[in-house]
């Protein structure tokens, strides 16, 4: 609302309302004029009584459709009409009896008591009509809030309400994801700076508070926090007209149910989007559940009867030619690589899903890794794997099986991502609570822009690769370590290449009984 159009609406008001009241005292002075006219004939007919109840009469019906104002001026003319036509002498303010006076006193008494009484009851009857009215629309408010499916639904008919009822126009101010206040609907932006500094007050003291004009131009503002039943949840900005200010503190009760309304609208909403977040979770639990079930059994099946008819074809005796020979061994290899692949998957979905259970000993981690390196074979094949572990080196409490599979997969990728025939290093250091173990090759090493991301799900180094995978296995290994209580991390050293480290807590390992007193024997 501009400042032009604000002030020509409160001129517009200001010389309307002169108008009426100036109308009403007219119009209560002609009546009392009318009662005198038609009164006039039956001057000698009616006793000075009669005559009076008439003007009483006028003075009622004046306060009841005028107003206090011009049934007090009705009072006044009724007492000075009766003197001039109807008391002796007539056209004459002369009184010829002194009891005329107690007359009129009583009379003029009599008439403003009735008006007061009068125009009491017609301002009670108005306020309950007003209240009302206000009290339906107010349902109406609250019947349109509870079938609204979105925040602009909610905009409207506050913005409905609160243009029908109080002329007001009205800004809903809702936080975003940073815990910014944004105005909801078409105009995001058109809030000024004072008016968005009070918001953030009112947004987080929870008190209402006043303002200039949230378009910021001449008019008045009422900022009512939401608040919801867990959290607030904006700020509903009230607009008016700088001279319609006392109204709107008049009506501040209802603005705060208003208010309170938008507040529990917008939190069912938000709880409704929870809820079908929920639903699409568990539509989506279950279809993983059903992939891994299809994983699991329907496709390793296939996947172990592949592998064993290779594996017999390249057994077999006598031998196979030649070409069959080599095509069984490579149907082996790739049943074997896509067996790893899916078994990578699941161990991944049951560590997500927290159902693997850490099965700790303690044991030395260099038995694992001899393990590890054993049971890769062929996919070492051509890489020398140079392991470097002090003589020192503490036992450590962890799964063997799951860290026998972090090895597994770091010395894999080192392999893939090893030029020709380079060497792959395996280095173990002691460190004050954790021992640090470091995978290295001599390939290109990980994107600079990618380190901090390389352990995320289904994330590779080079998403157009000639290298096979799918980006699970980074992942399951920081999983596994991190559930043992340790970290991981990729790094390029500078001499090249590409290091995975991890670390795993010393801890306290127990002591071996038996061991002082045999060696106090000897």
């Amino acid at each position: 609302m501009s400042a032009h159009g604000a002030g020509r609406r409160e001129n517009f008001l200001f010389i309307g309302k002169h108008e009426i009241a100036w109308r009403a005292y007219l119009l209560a002075a002609a009546a009392c004029g009318l009662t005198a006219f038609l009164a006039s004939p039956l001057r000698d007919r009616l006793d000075l009584a009669n005559t009076a109840m008439l003007f009483l009469l006028t003075v009622a019906l004046v306060a009841a459709r005028l107003g206090r104002g011009p049934a007090i001026l009705a009072a006044f003319c009724s007492v000075a009409l009766f003197d001039f036509f109807f008391v002796p002498p007539h056209l004459s303010f002369a009184v010829s009896d002194v009891q005329y006076l107690v007359t009129f006193a009583v009379m003029l008494a009599v008439a403003l008591i009735i008006s007061h009484l009068t125009t009491g009851l017609a301002n009670q009857a108005r306020e309950a009509e007003a209240r009302e009215r206000q009290t339906h629309s107010l349902y109406e408010l609250a019947k349109a809030l509870a079938g609204a499916v979105s925040q602009a639904q909610v905009l409207a008919a506050s913005e409905s309400f609160l243009a029908e009822n109080l002329h007001a126009d009205t800004t809903l101010l809702l936080p975003s994801d940073t815990e910014t206040l944004r105005a909801a609907g078409t105009m995001p932006n058109a809030i000024s700076l004072a008016a968005e500094y009070t918001a953030r007050l009112v947004y987080d003291s929870g008190e209402a508070a006043e303002g200039e004009d949230s378009m910021g131009g001449a008019g008045h503002s009422l900022f009512l926090p939401l608040r919801g039943a867990t959290r607030m949840r904006g700020v509903l900005v009230v607009s008016v007209g700088r001279g319609d200010r006392q109204k709107l503190q008049r009506q501040r009760p209802l603005l705060l149910a208003v208010a309170s309304l938008v507040a529990i609208a917008i939190e069912r909403l938000h709880f409704v989007e929870v809820a079908q977040a929920s639903q699409l979770q568990v539509a989506s639990e279950r279809l993983r559940s059903s992939i891994l079930s299809a994983l699991s059994h329907d496709v390793r099946t296939p996947l172990t009867v592949m592998y064993g008819l290779a594996d017999s074809l390249a057994l077999t005796k006598p031998p196979l030619p030649a070409p069959a020979q080599e095509t069984a061994i490579a149907i082996r290899a790739q049943a074997l690589r896509l067996n790893n692949m899916v078994g990578n998957l699941l161990d991944m979905a049951r560590l997500q899903a927290g159902h693997v259970r850490l099965r700790k000993e303690w044991q030395p981690v260099e038995e694992v890794i001899g393990a590890s390196i054993k049971s890769l074979g062929p996919a070492l094949h051509g890489h020398a794997v140079k392991v470097s572990l002090p003589a020192d080196l503490p036992m450590l409490e962890f799964d063997a099986v799951l860290m026998e599979r972090v090895f597994c997969n770091l010395l894999e990728n080192a392999a893939k991502y090893s030029p020709g025939s380079a060497d792959i290093e395996l280095r173990a250091q002691a460190r004050d609570t954790t021992i640090e173990i470091t995978i290295c090759n001599a390939g290109a090493g990980f994107p600079p822009d990618k380190l901090s991301r390389i352990f995320e799900l289904f994330e590779r180094g080079s998403v157009e690769s000639a290298v096979p995978g799918f980006g699970v296995g980074l992942a399951i290994c920081r999983a596994i370590v991190e559930a043992h209580g340790g970290a991981i991390r990729a790094f390029n050293p500078e001499g090249g290449g590409g290091c995975v480290c991890f670390t795993l807590p010393r801890g306290v390992p127990p002591q071996i009984e038996g061991e002082s007193d045999s060696g106090e024997a000897q």
